[in-house]
């Protein structure tokens, strides 16, 4: 056998072995069952992003004592009749919308170029973690164990400042954090979102899903200036999450109507959740 012929007998049985696991990835994503959980993990999305926006109000007003952020608003949820089961709920709804990003990130965008079909799967890689962090979050809640609290991003930044290449690690985190605000600041503004839907969301679908996006593109940029300001001060406090973020901006001139702002904002974030929840694009 000539060594043309073997790469071609490896090449044929990758392909094979590709094609067999695209068509379970669409056997499992075309599972009535499998579609309704990732309906309930949308909508549970935006419940957690509506919470977070009502935790935000309060905190405008110096009436939560809860953080507005998602632990958070995991926190406010246990706190309600039957709040246990509606975390589970919340949890397998979550854990659910990450294997479908899991998915996407190794089968999906087939209909993209090479460069945009790498793309669009790693920015699936990137919502698979995150709904998996909250899906866990919600569950360990559900548990009695918490989520973790604002304190373990200063935590991870006072070790991280203690490293002698620590600022730069710190910047680079920032950075990151920016790349994904700014993302998602564009996507909001040129509505791509859209993508992630079948047809068209409506003008209302997609006015909530402008303004939700940009919302939370503004947040994550404060949120990526605070670890700016803990790498320059070197101070690991000035660092936090979404919560530490809502208090930065309520503290500045007119920061109680600019806090409302994006409260409002991130809410049109929860309920352009629930049209996503219609119509998620498969695939």
């Amino acid at each position: 056998m000539g060594i043309d012929e073997a790469t071609g007998g490896v090449r044929e049985k990758a392909d094979e072995a590709q094609d067999a696991a695209q068509d379970a990835g669409r056997a499992i994503q075309d599972n009535p069952l499998y579609r309704w959980l990732v309906t309930v993990g949308l909508v549970a999305y935006g419940v957690v992003h509506l919470l977070v926006a009502w935790l935000a109000v309060q905190l405008t007003f110096g009436g939560s004592q809860e953080q507005a952020s998602n632990t958070g608003a995991m926190q406010e949820l246990a706190e309600q009749p039957f709040g246990g089961i509606m975390l589970v709920v919340v949890a397998v709804g979550l854990l659910t919308l990450s294997l479908w990003q899991l998915l996407e990130a190794a089968l999906g965008h087939l209909d993209r170029t090479d460069l945009e079909r790498v793309r669009k799967r790693l920015s699936s890689l990137g919502r698979a973690v995150l709904y998996a962090a909250l899906g866990v979050s919600a569950l360990l809640t559900a548990l009695g164990s918490g989520g973790g609290g604002g304190g373990a991003e200063k935590s991870l930044t006072g070790r991280l400042l203690g490293h002698p290449a620590g600022v730069v690690m710190v910047l680079l985190g920032a950075a990151a954090i920016a790349a994904v605000a700014v993302a998602m600041g564009l996507k909001g503004v040129r509505r791509k979102f859209r993508e992630d839907l079948r047809g068209d969301p409506g003008t209302v679908g997609t006015v909530l899903g402008v303004l939700g996006h940009v919302a939370k593109a503004i947040a994550f940029l404060v949120v990526a200036s605070l670890f700016v300001a803990a790498a320059v001060t070197h101070d690991p406090n000035r660092a936090g999450g979404l919560d530490v973020a809502f208090k930065a901006v309520r503290d500045q001139p007119f920061g109680v109507v600019l806090l409302l702002l994006m409260a409002f904002g991130v809410a049109c974030y929860g309920l352009y959740c629930f049209f996503w929840a219609r119509r998620p694009a498969h695939g």
